[in-house]
């Protein structure tokens, strides 16, 4: 039994049709469907002798015992947004099945490899993305605040947690199973267009982005729309219209990949008889330099100040989130490379935009790189997600040729 790439297609198809409905994938984190996703993975991966657990945070493991305890791992995620596509997350974890099968059809490996199944990487139920991976990574620190989230039926999430068998007091333990970990290996959809842009299948990705998440309050005055003068309003969404514009010339100026956006605008009172008193909006800006984000941060709170003078309002910046950028392993980056290359004949290195699990495994010290494989219409978190099957197959082989690679490299250092 040989590599498959062909069967890794047909079985993204058969998961699709049992966890997937009209509107697209179901797989949420803490659900039914997303836990009948993970019984079926295990049932696909079990021939192959690979030992099963669960972990405190709920991950799934899955190892094949090599001659060393230094471990190579692959990982992925089976959870999904609703609604969502059909390889988001799910690609890396069974593209990892077929390459495991076939380590584990030779010899006994120089070291030992496992399968990762991170889980609630989304964050879809809850709005806590990266759920299992940061508790394996030990940068889980918002404990106290997790216990106060309820979904949109108003479920608490220990009491979701505790459902699939996690209690949120002890999740960090799952960090002993990075305690071995030489190297981490993760394949996904790009979910944007350049690889498609460049007509290329494949790409090996750099890094991940920083990111710095903020809530800007314009404070005006409510006035009377209709008797008062133009030269005299205070109109606070002036402010925040103003900076919606130059933050894509900020960006411009910055380059080097830079993206900002105000994804959010809620003005107050929001009645079309007044002008607007208080306009509050979300402004995600990131980048994978950090001194070049930081900079992107300081123009853009820069524009917000001479817009309120000059606009007569207020401005307030409040920070949500931050994350810094996480650049990979530049080793593991030429090996990917050289593996895309050996199966496409040309490959091309970019920055990710969305986090993923890597970031976090990354964050805690583990040489890590990730593969990019097109996507079509750079659409993902949609049922319209889709990447051609050739190109799927191509990453299978990619991801495979990346492993043996490593496999190589590490027994060569023990």
């Amino acid at each position: 039994m040989s590599l498959s790439p062909e069967r890794t297609v047909a079985e993204l198809r058969e998961l699709q049709e049992l966890t997937g409905d009209e509107k697209g994938a179901q797989r949420v984190a803490w659900t039914k469907t997303w836990e009948r996703g993970r019984e079926w993975l295990q049932k696909k991966i079990a021939p192959t002798g690979a030992e099963h657990e669960v972990d405190e945070a709920g991950n799934q493991w899955f190892t094949l015992r090599g001659e060393s305890e230094r471990t190579l791992l692959i990982g992925g995620h089976m959870d999904s947004v609703p609604n969502g596509g059909w390889l988001d997350g799910c690609l890396n974890v069974l593209a990892g099945v077929e390459v495991l099968r076939r380590v584990a059809e030779e010899e006994t490996p120089p070291l030992t490899v496992r399968l990762v199944d991170w889980a609630d990487e989304e964050g879809a139920r809850f709005g806590r993305s990266l759920f299992g991976s940061s508790a394996a990574a030990n940068s889980m620190t918002d404990q106290a605040e997790l216990r106060e989230r309820h979904d949109a039926d108003g479920v608490a999430l220990p009491d979701a947690l505790a459902g699939s068998g996690v209690d949120l007091d002890y999740v960090l333990e799952a960090q002993r199973q990075l305690a071995n970990a030489a190297v981490y290996l993760e394949l996904h959809i790009e979910q944007g267009p350049v690889l498609e842009s460049l007509d290329l299948p494949l790409g090996v990705v750099l890094g991940t982005f920083g990111v710095e998440r903020h809530l800007v309050t314009w404070r005006g005055q409510a006035a009377h729309a209709g008797s008062t003068p133009m030269d005299q309003r205070r109109d606070a969404l002036a402010g925040a219209a103003r900076l919606e514009l130059e933050i894509r010339e900020i960006a411009k100026r910055i380059g080097g990949g830079a993206v900002c956006t105000m994804g959010s605008v809620v003005t107050k009172p929001g009645i079309v008889t007044s002008v607007v008193e208080t306009a509050e909006c979300l402004l995600d800006q990131r980048h994978l330099d950090a001194t070049q984000l930081a900079e992107m941060l300081s123009n853009t709170e820069a524009a917000s100040r001479k817009f309120a003078h000059e606009e007569n309002i207020e401005v307030e910046w409040e920070k949500i989130w931050s994350i810094e950028p996480i650049p990979f392993d530049d080793r593991l980056i030429e090996l990917a490379d050289e593996s895309v290359r050996e199966v496409a004949g040309s490959s091309h290195r970019l920055p990710s935009g969305p986090l993923h699990d890597a970031a976090e495994v990354a964050r805690a010290g583990i040489p890590t790189v990730m593969l990019f494989v097109q996507s079509l219409r750079g659409l993902s978190h949609t049922k319209l997600e889709d990447t051609k099957e050739e190109h799927l197959e191509l990453s299978v082989q990619a991801l495979d040729r990346l492993t043996d690679k490593v496999i190589s490299l590490l027994a060569d250092e023990s």
